[in-house]
């Protein structure tokens, strides 16, 4: 609300402009009566078609950049457990660099290595990286009303999906480490 100035008429953003209006009325006995009458009517003080605080407000932060990070870090998670298509490609590159360096004289655990082992890092490697990248976008989505707008609430859906990517990325971070360490399907021995 607005406030009241010396004179009476009101200043502030949601001023009303309240009009005091004489009429003069003949009472009974002839004499003349001044009666005053009070009008109030609202006035909107913005103009120029300027929007009102409380629209441009909501309006800028609808969350959207937010739900995009989340669903990010929810596709790299999965990403991270599958393995995609550059953990692929990576596999392929270190299976042909491994038939290229290994001769058909070495031993057979030497070759295995090569050819297979190292597809195998370089698979669990990719899968580690997506799934650490999953991981640091769903925390940063988790953590941004923090530092942005403290007092608005997260959307549900936003974290749900958020802490969907997170638990991809931690399941795939794990899984790339017992897979890059051999503690998981180990490659076999030859002999």
């Amino acid at each position: 609300m607005g406030t009241k100035t010396v004179d009476g008429t009101e200043t502030g953003a949601e001023a009303k402009k309240e009009e005091v209006t004489a009429d003069v009325v003949k009472a009974d006995d002839g004499r003349a009566e001044e009666r005053a009458t009070d009008e109030v009517t609202a006035e909107n003080t913005e103009t120029d078609g300027e929007e009102p605080a409380h629209v441009t407000e909501e309006a800028g932060s609808s969350g959207v950049g937010q739900g995009a990070g989340a669903v990010v870090s929810a596709a790299l998670g999965l990403v991270g457990l599958t393995g995609g298509w550059v953990g692929t490609v990576a596999a392929a590159r270190a299976t042909l660099i491994g038939q290229l360096q290994t001769s058909s004289g070495a031993p057979v655990a030497k070759q295995i290595k090569a050819v297979y082992g190292d597809a195998w890092h370089a698979t669990a490697l990719w899968g580690g990286l997506f799934a650490l990248l999953a991981l640091i976008t769903g925390v940063v989505v988790l953590a941004r009303p923090a530092f942005g707008a403290p007092g608005k609430p997260q959307a549900a859906w936003i974290k749900s999906v958020a802490w969907a990517g997170v638990s991809l990325g931690v399941i795939g971070l794990l899984l790339a480490v017992l897979k890059y360490s051999d503690a998981l399907l180990a490659l076999p021995t030859a002999g």
